[in-house]
């Protein structure tokens, strides 16, 4: 772990995995809650976590050293459902990849339990994590112009739901209604980090 100084109220934490940022996120958040951490904003990347509003960050960047981080529960809070369509157009180069029948990537997709590790990309969008690393799947080599909203996707070891239409290299395995972001919604995204997420299937109409 190494952190470093943004400015004059920030710390910059490196970590080495995913799931040691994810696990070091959690236990920021809760020794904020707990009252024994004081501190703005906590904002979690692949392998990095960002803290600012900080009294004293040298002090609290010699203390992280110390600090016992337990991994991630393997249960926490109920998860959010997703319903999808497995109708995605990159559905079979998937199974390919997988070498598995194009109608058993649904039941690997939604077997897995997701926990969004960070967000970032667009408003609304959370990389998700949860799926065995022997089913990461390379980005497209030629992006999309246009990916529709709704569109549940992976790439690398995430998986991610396109808040909006947008230009996107991801592999389009399904669809869903869900609203990922609404500024009438209060909090206006659906998904925040550490959030856990199961995708359900339903019926292609």
């Amino acid at each position: 772990m190494r952190a470093l100084p943004v400015g004059d109220r920030a710390l910059l934490v490196e970590v080495s995995s995913g799931d040691e940022a994810q696990a070091l996120h959690a236990e920021l958040l809760r020794r904020r809650a707990d009252g024994s951490l004081s501190i703005a904003e906590i904002v979690p990347a692949a392998r990095t976590v960002l803290l600012d509003g900080l009294d004293d960050p040298a002090r609290l960047a010699a203390r992280l050293a110390s600090w016992d981080i337990p991994p991630l529960p393997a249960r926490a809070e109920q998860a959010i459902e997703i319903p999808v369509r497995y109708d995605g157009p990159d559905l079979a180069d998937v199974a390919a990849l997988w070498g598995v029948p194009d109608d058993e990537v649904s039941k690997i997709h939604s077997a897995a339990g997701f926990r969004v590790a960070f967000c970032g990309f667009a408003p609304g969008f959370g990389y998700l994590t949860g799926m065995p690393s022997k089913y990461d799947v390379p980005r497209r080599a030629t992006p999309r112009t246009t990916v529709p909203a709704g569109s549940v996707a992976l790439a690398g070891p995430y998986t991610g739901v396109y808040p909006r239409s947008s230009p996107g290299g991801w592999q389009l395995i399904g669809t869903t209604d869900a609203v990922l972001w609404d500024h009438a919604r209060v909090p206006a995204a659906l998904l925040a980090p550490g959030t856990r997420v199961r995708f359900v299937p339903t019926r292609c109409s």
